[in-house]
């Protein structure tokens, strides 16, 4: 009888040693004294230090159809980064500062130069923003990805102090609304933006557009922008009343997130210059304003609502943080249920 290993049913345990081996290295230097255990426990320890009233948020997120595009390119050692940074976001929004990092990688035939790539852009994310990957799950599974890709996933935990918890509820009308740019789509919209960029206007990822002065693939890697170190100084300052991440939905459904009942966002359009891949988006498909605002972040990574009283002090600490700002609108009483206006 014919011997079948788990190697003849698409498993590499071998393989999975030499990423597990390159994951080791990666890892540990993003450690602190917190971190209890090494990579290859059953769990992950990791320990509170210095807390009075701790308030742990955490989140967990992908890259979504992004990973498409490095697929396309060849080139994996920009969506881990856009990971972490995506769930650093939506965990500062709270005022909280990451702890530490867990993510899921899962693919078809495992690759261990290709895992690795992945990994590196992972801890580079944590060791920028300083949290500690501390662990994760790498998966072979034949026959439920295609050949040459796989999926993405992170969770991450932060802290904040009881009494410096960031809810939104202390935001009153008249409130001022900073945005902060973003280095591009970040991690959404992706679905819509190649069906128009790859093939109703036909580009390829190495096509160079004159518009964005750069290639479709070097456009579309552009890393998801962290604003914890622009957050952090607001919040430090106690002047930070609410802040929203805008992701999917755009401005449209992420402003109001933080936001009370009975107040609404007015946005002021004419604040900013929108980038150029997003009116070119626009421009390909036709696409209507409002499924424009919807699906793309309009180069708004995210917005900030302070007093207006506090306001000037706000953009001295982001230009101090070197992250650029404006005023984007304000906070209005909501009528007729609209959340979001745009003026």
């Amino acid at each position: 009888m014919k011997k079948i290993s788990y190697s003849d049913a698409g498993v590499s345990i071998d393989e999975a040693d030499r990423a597990v081996s390159r994951i080791k290295s990666l890892a540990q230097a993003t450690f602190n004294q917190n971190v209890l255990t090494g990579i290859g426990s059953f769990g992950a320890a990791y320990q509170l230090r210095g807390w009075k009233k701790p308030v742990l948020i955490s989140s967990a997120d992908g890259v979504g159809t992004k990973l498409k595009v490095a697929f396309m390119t060849g080139i994996h050692n920009t969506v881990g980064e856009d990971l972490v940074n995506h769930c650093v976001n939506d965990i500062m929004v709270q005022g909280a500062d990451p702890l530490f990092f867990l993510d899921y990688f899962a693919t078809g035939k495992l690759s261990a130069p290709v895992t690795a790539q992945v990994i590196e852009g992972i801890a580079r994310g944590c060791s920028l923003n300083g949290c500690a990957l501390i662990g994760g799950e790498t998966a072979e599974m034949p026959g439920l990805y295609a050949d040459g890709e796989y999926d993405l996933a992170g969770f991450i935990v932060g802290a904040i102090e009881r009494k410096s918890l960031i809810t939104g509820a202390k935001i009153r009308k008249g409130d001022v609304l900073l945005a902060m740019p973003s280095t591009g789509l970040h991690t959404n919209g992706y679905s819509l933006a190649r069906k128009l960029l790859f093939e109703v206007a036909g580009y390829k990822p190495e096509s160079k557009v004159d518009e964005l002065g750069c290639t479709v693939g070097e456009e579309l890697l552009k890393v998801h922008r962290s604003y914890a170190p622009a957050v952090r100084a607001l919040r430090d300052a106690g002047i930070l009343r609410g802040a929203a991440h805008i992701t999917g939905g755009g401005i449209t459904e992420n402003t109001p997130r933080m936001l009370p009942a009975g107040l609404a966002a007015e946005i002021h359009t004419k604040t900013w210059t929108i980038p150029p891949v997003f009116e070119l988006l626009r421009k390909t498909g036709n696409v209507p304003v409002d499924d424009w605002r919807r699906t793309f972040n309009l180069g708004v990574g995210m917005i900030l609502a302070v007093s207006e009283r506090k306001a000037a002090k706000a953009e001295a600490l982001l230009k101090k943080a070197k992250m650029p700002n404006w005023r984007i609108g304000r906070v209005v009483e909501a009528k007729a249920k609209k959340r979001v206006v745009y003026a």
